[in-house]
């Protein structure tokens, strides 16, 4: 029995991350909202800076990461991606990805 509430207790705490960041619907938005500086509150850039609204989630996520590593040429990218963990950088992809 103390084995059975030891795992249950690990399960529960392992899953508390996620439920977390589940709570905020508006996470990716929010998280977002520091790229409308140079790509415009929605994506789709009014300036010379790329528009990002409905890249694949995927590519966006790999182009942050990139960013945040210094593999990807940029002007100061590699400094904003510094700021956000991996789980925040997918939220931003996803948010960007839903996007038209």
């Amino acid at each position: 029995m103390h084995n059975r509430i030891v795992v249950a207790v690990l399960l529960a705490a392992s899953a508390l991350p996620a439920a977390a960041q589940g709570t905020n619907p508006n996470l990716g938005r929010n998280l977002a909202a520091t790229c409308a500086n140079c790509h415009n509150t929605t994506g789709r850039s009014v300036i010379h800076m790329p528009s990002i609204a409905g890249m694949s989630r995927g590519v966006m996520l790999n182009h942050l990461k990139e960013f945040r590593e210094g593999k990807r040429p940029a002007t100061v990218m590699h400094q904003i991606a510094k700021g956000y963990t991996d789980a925040q950088l997918e939220s931003i992809a996803a948010f960007y990805a839903a996007q038209k």
